[in-house]
């Protein structure tokens, strides 16, 4: 029997992540995110690792390939603050779908935070979470575009899936699940309703650059405005975040430069909730004197005084169809994009204009 040569054996050992490393010239790590797929690589670094692994014969083992390949079951649901009602109802839906589905449901929070938003995102990779669920609007900039389009391609090569919901879409071919809602629609609906009862100084409180949600929100505004040949009055247009005490501050300042209007567009149900209280501390009524309207139509909607008249977004079929969506894509082949309508809800916050 011929025995095998020193050749021969060194030719049968098993190579090692750091010999192939050294022959490609890169780090050992780059070397595991070309096999795992876990993160982008420049494609030329990349066909430089998989020619050094044929040259060295290098064989991935299949046991360490499965466990990175695997899932944890868990779906990741990333969000700016749970205490907010409207991320709140939306958690909700995700919570239950991700239970109805055998999955557990992780919740984390960025307190709007990029860098902790990012960093969320990668550790829930790390863990293999099954599906990183991003909830609410961020202002959008080419970094966030790119940054976003990188972290999609690192979920999708370890087996995750980005899920935007209540964000728009990326650019670009990126893996992703979107899910969003008309706000544009619901924000000209709404308009249109005040002008119906005979409102044409309408102010608009609560407007943020860069925020695809605000950004859409007044689109739908102005188009209602200029489709009754009416003008676009930028000083009823008032920039602020989506709070309370923003509402309230606001609407303090119209009373004070004595503005001239006759209804106020909440951008948020929480942003009314300011309105109404600055009005009523200034004697003003509603709808008597003011009409006011919101968005969202969170529960709060119902319990102020007047009830407020709003827009309808379904947040927690929002959340579950995220889920399902991520979770179920074979079923769903290519419609990885759903948007969801809103309608108004008329309550009692609305009046005819006074002459």
């Amino acid at each position: 029997m011929a025995r095998r040569s020193a050749a021969d054996g060194a030719s049968l050992q098993r190579r090692t992540i750091k010999e192939v490393a050294a022959r490609a010239g890169v780090s050992p790590a780059t070397v595991s995110r070309v096999i795992g797929g876990t993160y982008p690589v420049a494609a030329a670094t990349r066909a430089r690792v998989r020619r050094a692994m044929r040259e060295l014969d290098y064989v991935v083992n299949a046991n360490a390939r499965a466990l990175v390949a695997a899932t944890s079951n868990t779906v990741a649901f990333v969000v700016n603050d749970v205490t907010g009602p409207f991320f709140a109802h939306i958690a909700r839906g995700v919570e239950e779908q991700a239970t109805a589905e055998g999955r557990l449901c992780l919740v984390c929070t960025t307190h709007g935070d990029p860098d902790r938003e990012l960093a969320l995102i990668n550790l829930m990779r790390e863990q293999r979470a099954e599906a990183v669920i991003l909830v609410g609007g961020v202002p959008e900039t080419p970094e966030y575009q790119d940054r976003m389009a990188k972290l999609a391609h690192a979920l999708d090569g370890s087996g995750s899936r980005l899920v935007l919901c209540g964000r728009p879409a990326l650019n670009g071919d990126v893996p992703q699940t979107v899910v969003e809602y008309d706000n544009e629609g619901g924000a000209f609906a709404m308009t249109s309703y005040l002008l119906s009862a005979g409102h044409e100084r309408i102010a608009l409180l609560g407007t943020v650059d860069g925020l695809p949600t605000s950004t859409g929100r007044i689109h739908g505004y102005e188009r209602a405005l200029r489709g009754r040949g009416l003008p676009v009055d930028p000083g009823l247009m008032v920039k602020g975040p989506f709070a309370r005490e923003f509402g309230y501050r606001a609407t303090r300042d119209l009373l004070d430069r004595k503005a001239e209007f006759s209804a106020i567009f909440a951008m948020t149900d929480m942003v009314a909730a300011g309105v109404l209280f600055a009005l009523r501390e200034a004697g003003v009524r509603v709808p008597d004197d003011v009409s006011v309207v919101g968005f969202d139509d969170i529960p709060l909607a119902e319990d102020l005084f007047p009830a407020l008249t709003t827009v309808h977004v379904p947040h927690e079929e929002l959340g579950r169809a995220a889920v399902r969506m991520a979770l179920n894509r074979s079923e769903h082949g290519g419609g990885q994009y759903l948007k969801m309508g809103t309608h108004i809800v008329i309550r009692d916050s609305v009046g005819p204009a006074r002459s």
